[in-house]
């Protein structure tokens, strides 16, 4: 439904003891956790990262935005902090040599580990989407047709539409592609373009069970999103240098262990 980036597929091995998940709403420590390959975490940038400021090594920080669906009904508590840093950058500097084509200015990052509780779990992740934050803070509230609409629809990223009381979300053709639960929104994701669908369900939060690419962001792109294994993501913008502001969110995809 939007800009297509490439598939991600991805397995974790989150071998530190002490792994503080929660089960039913408890928290219990698990000796080693793997995450089944293409398992989704949706985060939320905490601070602005602009390119013509930044420098490479500095610290990126991301929050999760719900519950991360893990195997046997266990999950990463909402609120896990994920940390990374700028990979590489490069400003946008004009050049005034005529007919000269115009290099675009990136930023690169890469997410290196994810915080709960006193566990520090390296982690390999690639974008699946990624929408900045007038597009995520549109998405986590209902919007209202006139004064005599009092329900409301959810619009999340990739278009899927829903009203807060609906506990199934449907696509246009009435399939249940998704489900809106007490703890988030879950859902296999769905195929769409380059971008690969799962059997099982994952955490999706505020974004489309089909969202794939770049939303918003005034004309950036992604010109890696780290599905190649590298782990680090690379945005992209002509004619000026990208910033990513705070409250912009990604959905994130475990990269497969190589």
């Amino acid at each position: 439904m939007r800009t297509v980036v490439a598939s991600i597929v991805g397995t974790l091995v989150l071998g530190v003891t002490n792994l503080a998940v929660c089960t039913a709403g408890t928290a219990v420590p698990a000796q080693s956790q793997t995450l089944p390959q293409s398992t989704a975490i949706p985060v939320r940038f905490e601070h602005s990262i602009d390119t013509k400021k930044a420098k490479a090594g500095d610290i990126v920080t991301a929050k999760t935005i719900q519950a991360v669906a893990l195997p046997d009904g266990k999950s990463i508590a909402k609120g896990a902090l994920l940390v990374g840093h700028v990979a590489a950058l490069d400003v946008f500097h004009f050049d005034q040599t005529p007919y000269a084509h115009q290099k675009p200015s990136t930023l690169s990052i890469h997410f290196d580990r994810l915080q709960t509780g006193d566990a520090a779990i390296p982690v390999n992740l690639s974008v699946r989407a990624i929408a900045d934050a007038i597009a995520s803070e549109d998405a986590t509230r209902p919007h209202y047709l006139d004064e005599t609409d009092s329900v409301g629809t959810i619009t999340l990223i990739g278009g899927t539409e829903f009203t807060p009381f609906d506990k199934m979300i449907q696509s246009d053709d009435g399939d249940a592609i998704g489900y809106n639960r007490k703890n988030g929104v879950f859902a296999r994701l769905i195929a769409t373009g380059h971008c690969g669908g799962t059997e099982t369900e994952q955490s999706v939060a505020i974004f489309s069970p089909d969202a794939c690419g770049v939303y918003g962001f005034a004309g950036d792109y992604l010109v890696e999103n780290g599905q190649d294994g590298s782990g680090t993501f690379t945005l992209a913008a002509h004619g000026r240098s990208p910033k990513l502001y705070a409250g912009s969110t990604a959905l994130l995809q475990v990269n497969e262990t190589k």
